[in-house]
């Protein structure tokens, strides 16, 4: 089956598209420069680093600008065509397995290391919006009630979780609004690359990230998400607090706390949450093909992350490579393929907010000691409720490395604004981690299931069905 060129309604700047990239790329032997997008992205986002600080944000906003579609074009967005460009990303092959489900950059590293694809359950579209304050949480639901609409009716196998924070994405909720569609039911296309790819009784790993959020259901199917997981809680978003006041004050905002419309009810988290109504479709296709189902649960995102950062330690072990060297990922800052490249062990963290610091010192707190720690830190613009001092997360990598903890492409001064080292830590993996080692080939599940049964009680992940 030939590539296809992925819809123009689809975001390329979103965790679940560059994970797919990523899983990819790595899948072949090949990086993620520039998060995927190629030799032009490098080459321009490292200059507006240079820019004074408003026109850094209004660039940032701006891409959000060409990426949403207009309202009117939703009734146009096509999951079966969404499905085709992400199955056609990997080639047509025999796979020992196949995953799908939640989005996750700790599992770029496990697929990577299985030699397995990884197909989403979400995907992202951006909407056009021009015309709603950040902090107006009702009219950010009023004015894409019917583009919603229109995309569900054009999409009976889709769910929409239309999501708005105006904490994390301030600078982007000034040009779009966030569509993140889950499929409840397998596409076609996933299940043609199924059949072309897994013989009899290899499996199918459904990855069950079990988190929610408090959503406010708008119509069958549709559900509106106000905030999102990251540095804010709860009651942060629905009830105001003093951190959220103040930063509302130091935005200018006509608020001093947000007033969403009332959740009805718990439903998967947009953008990390796994829609149950697809394991349905997806167990009954494995019977049918006599596919096995194994099952991995986490509750929060982050929580895969020690699990495949041991596990990684472990094969490095196995193979004679040195294990003393930590690389820390946030969001779509992911690279499978030069953390094998270099000996990294990696440890992703969902975000540069206050709960994934503490994820990464839980994690050190439990590990044997690493020698060097290189960190990339995500840019997003904002200095929002939960965001930790940069000084933070320099003493905590300077004083747990054991020699030399060190930040990865962006400049400190500037976080977290410098969008440059969107497109720059890659290369400083390259330039500040000289080790070099070959690739290797994937291992084994069984491998994995040995590892799981020795040590998965440290780890806060359940596997179901992964002893064969």
């Amino acid at each position: 089956m030939m590539r296809t060129m992925p819809p123009s309604y689809i975001s390329n700047f979103d965790s679940a598209s560059g994970f797919l990239r990523a899983t990819a790329l790595a899948l072949k032997g090949k990086d993620f420069p520039g998060w995927g997008l190629g030799s032009a992205v490098k080459k321009v986002l490292p200059a507006t680093s240079y820019l004074p600080e408003n026109i850094r944000e209004l660039i940032y906003a701006g891409g959000g600008l060409g990426e949403g579609i207009s309202p009117a074009r939703t009734g146009g967005v096509n999951g079966d065509r969404i499905a085709r460009w992400a199955a056609g990303l990997y080639p047509r092959r025999p796979f020992p397995g196949v995953m799908i489900g939640s989005s996750n950059g700790a599992l770029t590293h496990l697929a990577t290391a299985l030699g397995m694809p990884w197909l989403p359950q979400t995907i992202f579209v951006p909407v056009r919006q021009t015309d709603v304050h950040p902090d107006d949480a009702i009219s950010g639901l009023e004015s894409h009630r019917e583009a919603g609409r229109a995309l569900l009716a054009a999409n009976p196998d889709l769910q929409l979780h239309h999501m708005h924070d105006p904490n994390q994405d301030r600078l982007m909720l000034h040009t779009m609004t966030y569509f993140r569609i889950k499929w409840r039911r397998l596409p076609e296309a996933y299940k043609q690359f199924l059949r072309d790819t897994l013989s009899p009784g290899n499996p199918i790993i459904v990855i069950d990230c079990q988190r929610k959020w408090p959503v406010t259901r708008v119509a069958d199917r549709y559900f509106y998400q106000f905030g999102a997981l990251g540095g804010a809680a709860e009651n942060d978003f629905f009830e105001g607090t003093p951190a959220v006041a103040e930063y509302l004050e130091k935005y200018g905002s006509h608020r001093r706390k947000w007033e969403p419309p009332a959740p009805t009810q718990e439903a998967p988290e947009a953008e990390w949450g796994f829609e149950p109504a697809l394991r349905e479709d997806i167990e009954a296709f494995a019977a049918e093909q006599g596919y096995r189902i194994v099952t991995l649960r986490l509750q929060e995102p982050e929580d895969l992350s020690p699990l495949v950062a041991e596990f990684q330690r472990s094969l490095y072990r196995d193979r004679g490579i040195p294990t003393s060297r930590l690389f820390v990922e946030s969001f779509l800052m992911v690279e499978p393929h030069w953390a094998l490249r270099t000996g990294s062990v990696p440890f992703w963290m969902k975000f540069n907010m206050q709960p994934s610091l503490e994820a990464l010192e839980r994690y050190l707190d439990n590990s044997e000691p690493y020698r060097d720690i290189h960190m990339a830190l995500f840019q997003h613009g904002v200095d929002c409720v939960g965001l930790p001092p940069i000084e933070n997360w320099r003493q905590l990598i300077e004083t747990r490395a054991t020699g030399r903890g060190m930040f990865l492409g962006f400049d400190p001064d500037l976080y977290p604004r410098d969008f440059g080292a969107l497109a720059r830590y890659q290369d400083a993996i390259q330039r500040d981690i000289p080790s070099r080692y070959p690739l290797p080939g994937p291992v084994t599940l069984d491998r994995l299931a040995r590892f799981v049964e020795e040590r998965g009680s440290e780890f806060p992940v359940e596997w179901e069905g992964l002893a064969n």
